[in-house]
């Protein structure tokens, strides 16, 4: 059978790093403090910080090009703010401030006592000084209404909500009131009959620019956590051979990529998004992982050779591994740019560059910490004092006071106990066909309750999830939602037609028609008509007596009537010609994320219809929050966009690094599987797919390919002849591994499960199923489906046979190792031919 050689990348590049790593052993201190001089002068770039930070939520959490962004630039091109304000012809939200009144326990609220404690709370808000003019406007509105039997006339309601609002233009008048206005509510004593929720126009943003400070103390520990983790994983009892200060200083490496990394992009003016704060614990985690495997390479070399040897067989073997790594999931975040938010083109762009830094710190700084532990080791001296202790001898191996012992068969370290746990108990077990048969149904469990989630998964950023647990804003908005979602917005219908003949009835027909068809949507009120002023001026004509059908009447009498009906801000009158005139849709019973987004479909799609009627009718239908409601437009199309770009870039590589089509099916099917599960239960754990969950959907496939390809590949490549023997070899070689990389990476973002900040707390659980389920793939799903496919393999293994003949006689041993190791392989020792997969 002929033989496919696929080390044509691999073979080279191993013989660099072998280069490398010679180097680094023989000049330690340049590589130890040159990235000190680098990561300190590049950090100098957190001076720009408060400068770059990008926290509006506008910019940041709504698609870029959204829709609703080029509808607004029309609605205020045609009709600019005008003196007389009105709430319901707003581009934007305005500026103000609201309070929301309720009974206590649900109590109703008109009531003379609970009158007279909101007035009392209306005069306090008017003490402060507001700044009175023709902008400003009080408005209020009835929640939780109840008619009397057979009557429009209230009964009860249990909620009063005041609008206080600010003329926009007084910027610094309006900041100082708004101030003074949280000032007195924050402070203000709940009274015994009515509960008081408050709300401003900058309360949003303010609570959203102090989320990053809730984490800020969390790092600390999670640095401990790393620290701790790294030392227990690497700890010896043997006093010489232990690894304490090489896990301490891989995770020092670590933040020290950070630092430089956000240093660099600081320096570059990129933009600092609120979820960058999330990118730190997930270096850590991933920064460590790599240690581990420098490390365990570093163990699986012979003691006796020079420091120097030593360290250039462990760039040989680990320097493929964490380059690969780092490819997979710098594509992985680099394919996160092509989403249209802000905030995640600003995590991946942060984090690719940090995993770069961690990768190139790795090979340098912690290659030269490497050596000089290994100059210690070669010297026999103690891990803390540095003296010189006894050699171990078989006897006194356990002796504190002694060091050094080594396997004296293999002249290599000892093998870590978890190592022989895999070997001895957990590979034989797993291969057993009732075992086999277990996992296959837990597989079927496990992937019918993904997919029930799918079906159960909520779009779009809940607004009030931007501020922290507790604040005043998600009591406000549970208030609104409670008793204020009856009624959704007023929808503006702008005719954007310059052209459109008003004075035509077969015209005015057609836009009758077009209402009618918004009027008749389930989402629309159909007991309250549309605000039209064509109407009201058709209506008009009657007492004016003009001709409603004769252009240059119709226009003789346009502009009066505007000035005296109070419709002068809905029609774009100039050099007597309209260039636009707008119409508003009163909407109902918007209470979820799906009713806002079918509202906004169904409006844009009744839009396109008009401009099908007999008179095309070109409109466009806007309201200031179809800005946020634009994410659903977008949300599932571009996370599936990358999800499946990502998946073939993975599979391409899958498949120039492991020769066998049938492995790197697995590892596509790995993907799959792990995206589904996350998918699933992260719906079920609360979670909603968004701009922040997208983020991690899309870390999800670097991290799962880790997993799944180390299995493959080892099954691949083992030189066991029953399938059974294969996965037992397999997991001996990559069990304990993928469970020190899935701790440790888990270990990095555990404390965000503390924070009081959605954001932070979305990341924890969905890296959390990610890591997760991508270890259950590696070490038990995939290693039993693939004892299911005996093909697999055999071509390599069989090339093998044949191949082995022909080696020269003066070799006594495999020409290499296992080369190409995707990722956080530890142990690997599988003896092959490196022509054969």
């Amino acid at each position: 059978m002929a033989k496919c050689k696929t080390d044509c990348i691999e073979r080279p590049l191993s013989l660099a790093f072998q280069k490398l790593g010679s180097v680094v052993g023989r000049y330690p201190y340049v590589f130890l403090i040159l990235p000190l001089y680098v990561a300190a002068a590049l950090g100098a770039g957190f001076i720009f910080l408060q400068e770059r930070e990008a926290n509006d939520i506008e910019d940041q959490f709504t698609p870029v090009n959204g829709p609703a962004k080029l509808e607004r630039a029309i609605v205020v091109e045609n009709f600019p703010p005008s003196e007389e304000f009105s709430q319901l012809r707003l581009t934007s939200d305005g500026t103000y401030a609201s309070l929301i009144i309720t009974g206590l326990h649900g109590e109703n609220i008109l009531t003379e006592e609970a009158f007279n404690n909101i007035l009392e709370l209306d005069r306090r808000v008017k003490t402060i000084t507001y700044p009175m003019n023709n902008g400003t406007f009080l408005g209020t509105s009835i929640g939780g209404v109840e008619l009397k039997p057979d009557s429009s006339e209230i009964f009860s309601a249990k909620a009063v909500r005041l609008f206080y609002f600010l003329d926009e233009e007084k910027t610094m008048e309006n900041s100082d009131w708004l101030d003074g206005f949280l000032k007195l509510f924050s402070n203000y004593t709940q009274q015994k009959t009515v509960h008081v929720s408050y709300f401003t126009s900058i309360s949003r943003q303010n609570e959203f620019e102090t989320n990053s400070d809730s984490v800020i103390p969390l790092f600390s520990v999670t640095y401990f956590l790393a620290i701790t983790i790294s030392i227990l994983s690497c700890l010896r009892l043997d006093c010489v051979r232990t690894k304490v200060w090489v896990a301490a200083f891989g995770v020092i490496s670590a933040g020290m990529a950070v630092l430089a990394s956000f240093g660099l992009l600081l320096f570059c003016g990129m933009p600092f998004a609120m979820t960058v704060a999330t990118a730190p614990f997930l270096i850590l985690g991933v920064g460590v992982d790599d240690m581990f495997i420098m490390i365990s390479c570093w163990q699986k070399t012979e003691v006796d050779k020079a420091v120097e040897v030593r360290l250039a067989e462990t760039y040989k073997e680990a320097g493929v591994s964490i380059t690969i790594t780092t490819l997979t999931d710098v594509l992985a975040f680099y394919i996160g740019l092509l989403t249209p938010f802000r905030s995640v083109q600003s995590f991946c762009m942060y984090t690719s560059t940090a995993l770069l830094f961690c990768y190139i710190f790795n090979i340098t700084f912690f290659g030269a910490c490497l050596a000089f532990n290994g100059r210690r080791e070669k010297g026999n001296r103690h891990w803390l004092t540095c003296m010189r202790v006894p050699d171990a001898s078989d006897d006194d191996d356990k002796d504190c006071c002694v060091g050094g012992a080594f396997d004296k068969n293999t002249r290599k370290e000892f093998e870590m106990p978890m190592d022989s746990f895999f070997k001895k108990y957990y590979g034989p077990f797993l291969t057993r066909a009732w075992v086999k048969v277990l996992v296959c149904l837990i597989y079927a469990g496990y992937l019918a309750v993904s997919i029930y989630g799918c079906f159960q998964i909520q779009e779009g950023l809940d607004l009030k999830h931007l501020a922290a647990d507790g604040s005043y804003v998600g009591d406000y908005y549970d208030n609104e939602d409670e008793f204020f979602s009856d009624f959704g917005p007023n929808v503006m219908l702008v005719i954007k037609d310059e052209n459109f003949q008003y004075w035509n009835s077969t015209a005015r027909k057609s836009l009758d028609l077009c209402l009618e068809h918004f009027q008749n949507l389930t989402v629309a009120d159909s007991d309250i008509p549309p605000i039209s002023w064509l109407h009201v001026y058709v209506q008009f004509r009657l007492n004016a007596g003009f001709d409603v059908d004769n252009e240059a009447q119709f226009k003789s009498h346009l502009t009066a009537f505007l000035n005296h009906s109070g419709f002068s801000q809905d029609v774009n009158f100039m050099n007597n010609h309209i260039l636009a005139s707008r119409m508003f849709v009163q909407t109902v019973n918007i209470r979820t994320a799906i009713d806002e987004k079918n509202m906004l479909n169904v409006f844009r799609e009744t839009a396109a219809e008009c401009r099908k009627l007999q008179t095309p009718i070109d409109l466009i239908v806007y309201h200031s929050a179809f800005i946020y409601f634009d994410q659903y437009a977008v949300i599932i199309t571009n996370t599936i966009q990358n999800i499946v770009v990502a998946t073939c870039v993975m599979l391409v590589i899958s498949l120039l690094l492991i020769s066998n089509p049938v492995c790197s099916f697995w590892v596509t099917f790995a993907i799959a599987s792990v995206i589904v599960g996350v998918a699933g239960f992260m719906a079920l754990w609360d979670v909603s797919l968004d701009s922040v969950s997208m983020i991690n959907l899309v870390i999800c496939i670097g991290f799962s390919v880790d997993f799944s390809a180390h299995i493959s590949y080892a099954f691949v490549s083992s030189e066991e002849s029953s399938v059974n023997d294969k996965a037992m070899d397999a997991i001996t070689k990559l069990g304990y591994p993928i469970v020190q990389g899935a701790m440790s990476t888990i270990a990095g973002v555990v404390v965000l499960a503390a924070a009081k900040s959605y954001i932070f707390r979305t990341f924890f659980k969905i890296m959390f199923l990610v890591i997760l389920y991508g270890a259950i793939h590696g070490i038990v799903f995939i290693p039993v489906f693939l004892t299911f496919l005996s093909t697999c393999g055999q071509t390599c293994s069989k090339s093998h046979g044949e191949s082995k003949e022909n080696l020269h006689s003066g070799i006594n041993e495999p020409q290499a190792e296992i080369y190409i190791k995707i990722s956080r392989i530890r142990n690997m020792e599988a003896h092959i031919d490196p022509d054969c997969y």
